[in-house]
């Protein structure tokens, strides 16, 4: 059963960017039950991060785990396993997520696949009438991310993206914080990113693993022979799969960075770095710097997977204001004067338990999550047209009204990938 949609799409990708004006956070209030009490059905499809998801909904008032889905059969023994462990009911083991969208009591389904499963995986929940939690960045190239939130619309589903600091109170406060002049008039913002990651190697060709369905893993993208080294992380790290650290990590930043500064799109984007630290089959950078221009305000984001930088202890997000900054520390924030004096600080609490909760909550009363698609797709495409400024060595030029890049035909060549036959998203 191939992922196009029988009917034809009403959206072509001429006419997507023309409708973004149409895409902003809607609420279905009016049109869906109102009662806070009624019983959340769900399915979680991937059982790596997927489990963080299953944990949640296990721990959710009113909410029932009712199938959990994923390709490799050893990893979805195990994950069934843990839930069995947890004294919790057991749900339905499958391996084709379609299987959760034909289920009609199914009311919401958690993506957690790898990214470029994230808007197709949506758009055909959406088709079937679910509500819709997935996983950042939601979308592997720009065109999916505005299809994605078309698909929201049209079928009239809650989709929350899995940027959980939205739902944090310590960075709702610091946010208001900064609304409400603690900074002064905000001008800047920058974002760090640090890890230890290790070198992935030289991949070779091997048999497909018994228990992997490798064509469904592939799903929507073209066909590519089976390696060692590529399942079931390091995906991330190849562009037919994944955005890189940008996309995988840079995407919680940029989305807390551009919530406190209270912008949308950038005017100018620029990616510029390399894989230094080693050599194997890595194709995104490992180091890199991405800039935003906002016209009057700017995002910077510094990215270092392979060097952990422990001795500069960098922050997450710091925001920077005509009278002073405010810094974003794990789920807590300060803020200082000109002089460096600090002057106020918050407290909270972190995880995704609220966030999660909150889209069920929504679900439930139609009201507009934390997070709500458009919302979430509007920082994944910073995370998009950073990669692309990288991948051609340009700077990206971009127009935020009519969201088209500008003269630059080598990065256009990026908005939209190439699918495999039969496979391309519709709405």
């Amino acid at each position: 059963m191939p992922l196009v949609q029988t009917r034809r799409t009403f959206l072509q990708t001429s006419t997507l960017a023309a409708a973004a004006t149409a895409l902003a956070p809607h609420t279905w209030a009016e049109e869906k039950s109102t009662d806070e009490k009624r019983e959340i059905i769900c399915g979680v499809i991937g059982t790596g991060r997927g489990m963080a998801h299953v944990a949640a909904i296990l721990n959710a008032p009113n909410t029932k785990l009712a199938y959990l889905c994923d390709v490799d059969a050893k990893r979805l023994d195990t994950g069934m396993k843990a839930i069995a462990a947890k004294k919790a009911d057991s749900p339905v083991p499958v391996r084709d997520l379609r299987e959760i969208f034909d289920d009609k009591k199914v009311d919401a389904v958690f993506i957690a696949t790898p990214n470029f499963w994230h808007a197709p995986a949506t758009i055909m929940a959406c088709a079937a009438g679910k509500n819709v939690y997935v996983e950042k960045p939601g979308s592997h190239n720009a065109w999916e991310a505005e299809t994605m939130v078309a698909a929201a619309r049209k079928h009239k589903r809650t989709v929350q993206m899995g940027n959980q600091r939205r739902s944090w109170p310590a960075l709702i406060e610091a946010v208001e914080k900064i609304r409400g002049g603690a900074i002064g008039k905000p001008l800047y913002a920058r974002c760090w990113y640090d890890n230890s990651r290790k070198t992935i190697g030289r991949g070779k060709p091997a048999p497909v693993p018994e228990n992997l369905d490798y064509t469904m893993w592939q799903g929507p993208v073209p066909e590519a022979p089976f390696k060692d080294n590529l399942l079931h992380y390091n995906w991330h790290w190849h562009w037919n799969y994944g955005g890189g650290e940008l996309a995988n990590n840079g995407i919680h930043a940029l989305d807390v960075a551009r919530w406190g500064l209270g912008v949308e799109l950038p005017e100018t984007v620029s990616y510029t770095g390399g894989r230094y630290h080693f050599d194997d089959d890595q194709e995104t950078p490992d180091t890199g710097v991405a800039q935003y221009d906002f016209g009057d305000v700017g995002i910077a984001w510094e990215g270092s997977s392979c060097h952990p930088r422990r001795e500069e202890k960098h922050p997450f997000v710091v925001w920077y204001g005509s009278e002073g900054t405010l810094h974003n520390v794990g789920s807590n924030y300060v803020i200082y004067d000109l002089k460096g004096e600090k002057v106020a600080e918050g407290k909270g609490s972190g995880g995704e338990q609220g966030h999660i909760e909150n889209f069920l909550d929504c679900v439930r009363t139609g009201k507009t999550p934390n997070s709500e698609i458009a919302i979430g797709q509007t920082s994944t495409l910073l995370c998009h047209l950073g990669n692309m400024s990288y991948r051609t060595g340009t700077v990206v030029k971009f127009d935020p009204a009519a969201r088209k890049i500008i003269d630059n035909a080598s990065a256009e060549k990026y908005w939209k990938r190439e699918y495999r036959s039969g496979w391309e998203p519709k709405v």
